[in-house]
């Protein structure tokens, strides 16, 4: 499924502008999921944005943000706490909530996820919460702190390096953390519990799994990480997560018949005419491109190698793509009118630039040319004769016509 990826601004309670990004499919999502990041990270962390991708390829968006002071956001880190974090939580609620739909999923990685245990009660749409990696209470960030616990609490703040980055923390900080106790929240909860944690996760250990899933009442489940680290750095664990929670989550999200959504937000597209292609920068990557292709989502990216993020085909990627579904299908209605035993039909294309003097059959004689190799392969007991006239009519299919005809593309800038 092709998605498309938006930044987002939205003004917490204390009319901070935080930053914040949308991932949702090109179609109508399945349901809204809100993502909350781990301590001192940013909505931009590996583990959020392939969770997020991932989830909104299997139609579900997911809105993650910067809390106050961090990655894009506005206000003073310093003066935050997980008080604070959970009323960002709130105010991403109620802007999803407004501009686009309900919040369905409440997603948390680390710390994250203690914040969204806290934050659960005062979104009362949300019918599923998943933790992923995170302690049971927020009081477990301390074992962050220690080592500048005292200075806190003697000079009121005190300069903590994480990620090679520095942070202020203050004692407001330490002391609001310990007006949170978790049990109780956990265990009022009202809502389906999804807690996934790595046994070997030397951040936050699997104990603080365990108290969660004890606290929890019913409906609620556990899922082991099995070898993953706790920022889930490798691309297969966040995968992993993705599929996990998209597939628990569509037994308690229950939306339109037939799993669909009704939107009228601006995440909302209508379908394209057919023989109408539509294309669009999706903002996710410098290249990135959405494509609404007669109603059909696609995307289209470059590799690497080009200045891409490789998210999808390159352009002359679907040129072979087009030709090849082409071929393949004039063969299959030939062959169908004939009644002729074809059982099947393989295309594989490439595309190269070479130099037009390496070229004996060509009119062009100098400087570059581009040049489609295209190997078809039949399946099924046909003769020689039949093979020889199928090879003939694939130079017939429309867009190996299109290709070699004359071709006028006519542009206008729409206002």
């Amino acid at each position: 499924m092709s998605i498309q990826s938006e930044k987002i601004e939205f003004t917490n309670s204390l009319g901070n502008t935080l930053a914040a990004r949308l991932d949702r499919p090109i179609a109508p999502p399945r349901a809204y999921a809100l993502f909350a990041h781990c301590f001192t990270c940013s909505k931009d962390v590996l583990a959020a944005k392939r969770i997020a991708t991932a989830l909104a390829e299997q139609g579900i968006a997911v809105l993650r943000f910067d809390f106050t002071g961090l990655g894009g956001s506005e206000g003073d880190f310093g003066n935050t706490d997980f008080s604070s974090n959970v009323d960002d939580l709130v105010a991403a609620a109620g802007y999803l909530r407004e501009a686009h739909g309900a919040v369905d999923i409440l997603i948390g990685h680390s710390l994250g996820g203690a914040a969204v245990l806290a934050a659960a009660a005062r979104i009362p749409e949300a019918a599923a919460v998943a933790t992923i990696g995170a302690p049971c209470d927020p009081e477990h960030v301390m074992a962050l702190l220690s080592e500048k616990r005292e200075e806190i609490e003697e000079r009121g703040e005190a300069e903590i390096s994480l990620g090679g980055k520095t942070f202020r923390i203050t004692r407001r900080f330490l002391e609001d953390i310990a007006q949170h106790p978790m049990t109780e929240a956990i265990g009022n909860l009202g809502k389906a519990l999804l807690v996934m944690h790595a046994p070997l996760d030397k951040v936050v250990g699997i104990d603080n799994a365990s108290r969660i899933f004890s606290a929890a009442k019913h409906p609620k489940s556990f899922v082991s990480l099995d070898k993953a680290d706790h920022l889930l750095g490798k691309r297969g664990d966040s995968a992993y997560v993705a599929a996990v929670l998209a597939a628990w989550a569509s037994r308690y999200v229950e939306r339109q018949a037939g799993g669909a959504v009704q939107s009228t937000g601006p995440s909302a597209k209508p379908g394209t005419a057919p023989g109408t292609v539509t294309v669009a920068e999706s903002g996710d990557g410098p290249l990135a491109q959405v494509i609404n292709a007669s109603g059909h989502p696609l995307r289209a990216d470059e590799p690497e190698s080009q200045g891409g993020h490789d998210t999808g085909p390159s352009p002359y990627d679907f040129l072979l793509a087009g030709l090849g579904a082409c071929t393949s299908m004039t063969l299959r209605l030939y062959a169908r009118r004939k009644e002729w035993p074809l059982e099947k039909v393989t295309v594989t294309l490439n595309h190269e630039k070479i130099h037009a003097q390496d070229c004996a059959e060509c009119e062009t004689k100098e400087g570059r040319l581009d040049r489609i190799q295209r190997a078809i392969q039949l399946d099924g007991p046909l003769d020689a004769a039949q093979r020889a006239r199928l090879m003939e009519i694939a130079d017939r299919c429309p867009v190996h016509r299109t290709l070699h005809s004359e071709v006028r593309t006519e542009s206008r800038l729409v206002e």
